[in-house]
């Protein structure tokens, strides 16, 4: 047990310390987890034997919840709304075209067994959002006209389509489907998957907003529970729990949810940890010297993905939306293939049916190709068509960006009518609990002492303890965006919680205290504060 946990730990330690080594070299650090998975495996340096499918499978089927969840979670549904259609759109059907087309090019040009060759295209149909958006998050670059969003909508909702997809290639492949059978595990899959997606959304925040937990930590451990809750439940009555999972994420994440700055913090850290024991397993799961067989094949259905199938598939049911080219060209490169499809791989290599083709190296060898090639080249082909935004943030589009946080400065501009001006800071009355911390004076930093006097033109900072509390009185900050509701809407005409009061808007470096009759702009920083009425248990 010891060896166990200190072999663990040696895993972690060497995984962080790639990380930093896969950012200095442009590389994914997805990749990178993987390489190292390789090895440590039987075929690696330190010959770890490991070849049991399923424990792997039921490992990375638990990874792959809570990434999911905070998928779904970290999505701000203001910047995704106006896109969500298309994003949809890609998500569903474009998971079934890309299947297709990949299916169909397997069978006739690489000479596959037809019902294989979907199998091959259904693991495939899916792509990858950690994959995306590391490299979008490390790198700090947002895509113009909406795309970022679009791609984080696309990637986070369409691994529950790609695995009904591959049930159904299963069910087929084992003879024990007809059409009618599939047409009701279909309905069954999309149908539960969504309502209890949602009613377990609307239960947890229900009894969040009105349950006063009796200490630290235990709202995030209730969450925790509802990610698997939402998995176990819609899987246990027919539903698919991938989309389960996903959209309780989704509508909890975009919910006035207490303290939701602490389980970002803690699902962050968490989803990083199940990203390294997922991408690590599915390396230390691979044997390097049984892929010379497998190459060719699998190089060539990564070139057919990359330059047909997710170009054809993103061009087809995104023409009514009339995207620029640029745009079209970055949403098809940004296709990247990830861990879902390998473990989608591994259940069909689990699974009660018969492959002639090594489906798990085969796709094992796609994911290294997309993430190495797509990924390390995403940054400069969205440079080359001009689809990076620099006057905005992309974790604009993640609900950890500025969501909750404590007022701790405040500053007040000085003007000729202000009681304190030409005043000693002595001769203040000032609110107990709070202090001068500093006095810009021009490009000049005043230390204020008891005798320093404040002047016209001065700009003061006050300091004081932030605002946190427990028991359901929430500040927040909500960045205006062009597509926030609030976006040119005078305060009295925007609608929100009965409960709710907006205290303050900054723009730019101006500190607004405002009125009803206060409109609020695209780049607004709206402070609000709320009180929530909660029920002790």
């Amino acid at each position: 047990m010891s060896f166990l946990l200190l072999m663990i730990s040696v895993v972690i330690f060497v995984c962080i310390a790639g990380s930093r080594v896969s950012g200095r070299l442009g590389v994914p650090t997805l990749f990178v987890f993987i390489v190292l998975g390789m090895m440590f495996g039987s075929d690696g340096f330190l010959k770890i034997p490991f070849e049991n499918y399923q424990i792997a499978e039921q490992l990375c089927t638990v990874a792959l919840i809570f990434i999911m969840f905070y998928g779904g979670f970290g999505t701000r549904w203001s910047e995704a709304k106006p896109v969500a259609a298309r994003s949809i759109l890609l998500s569903s059907a474009g998971v079934i075209l890309t299947a297709l087309l990949t299916g169909l090019f397997c069978h006739f040009a690489l000479r596959m067994d037809l019902l294989e060759s979907m199998l091959l295209g259904a693991v495939l149909g899916s792509t990858d959002a950690a994959s995306v958006f590391s490299i979008l998050r490390s790198r700090k670059l947002n895509l113009k006209y909406g795309s970022a969003s679009m791609l984080e909508l696309e990637s986070g909702s369409n691994d529950p389509f790609a695995y009904m997809m591959t049930m159904i290639v299963l069910s087929a492949m084992s003879g024990t489907a007809d059409a009618g059978s599939i047409a009701r595990m279909l309905a069954a899959q999309l149908i539960f998957g969504l309502l209890v997606g949602w009613a377990v959304a609307a239960a947890a925040s229900w009894f969040l907003d009105r349950f006063q937990f009796s200490g630290e930590g235990f709202d995030t451990i209730f969450v925790f529970a509802v990610a698997m809750v939402s998995y176990a439940f819609s899987s246990c009555i027919g539903g698919n729990g991938y989309l389960s999972t996903y959209l309780t994420g989704i509508i909890l994440g975009n919910q006035e949810v207490k303290n939701q700055k602490t389980l970002v913090s803690f699902f962050d850290v968490f989803t990083g940890l199940m990203q390294i024991l997922l991408f690590f397993l599915l390396g230390l799961l691979a044997f390097p010297s049984q892929m010379a067989a497998i190459l060719g094949p699998a190089v060539c259905i990564a070139l057919f993905l990359t330059f047909v199938a997710r170009p054809a598939a993103v061009g087809l049911l995104l023409a009514p939306f009339k995207p620029r080219m640029g745009q079209y060209l970055v949403v098809s490169w940004a296709g990247l293939r990830g861990a879902a499809s390998i473990v989608f791989a591994i259940m069909a290599t689990v699974g009660d049916v018969y492959t002639k083709n090594d489906i798990f190296h085969i796709v094992f060898c796609v994911v290294m190709f997309s993430i190495i090639f797509q990924g390390s080249l995403l940054p400069a082909v969205a440079k080359r068509f001009d689809m990076i935004d620099m006057n905005s943030d992309v974790m604009r589009t993640f609900t950890d960006y500025t969501e909750n946080t404590q007022i701790q400065f405040i500053q007040l501009h000085i003007n000729e009518h202000h009681p304190w001006a030409n005043r000693k800071i002595c001769e203040i009355d000032l609110i107990p609990g709070t202090l001068i911390a500093v006095i810009k004076r021009g490009k000049e930093i005043v230390v204020p002492k008891g005798q320093t006097v404040i002047l016209k033109q001065d700009i003061v900072v006050l300091g004081a303890q932030g605002f946190e509390d427990n028991r359901g009185i929430l500040l927040k900050e909500i960045p205006v965006t062009q597509a926030h509701r609030w976006c040119d809407k005078r305060i009295s005409e925007a609608k929100f919680n009965k409960n709710t009061i907006i205290v303050m808007i900054t723009r730019g470096d101006e500190v607004i205290i405002p009125d009803g009759n206060t409109q609020m702009h695209d780049g607004d920083l709206v402070v609000t504060y709320s009180q929530k009425l909660t029920a002790k248990g």
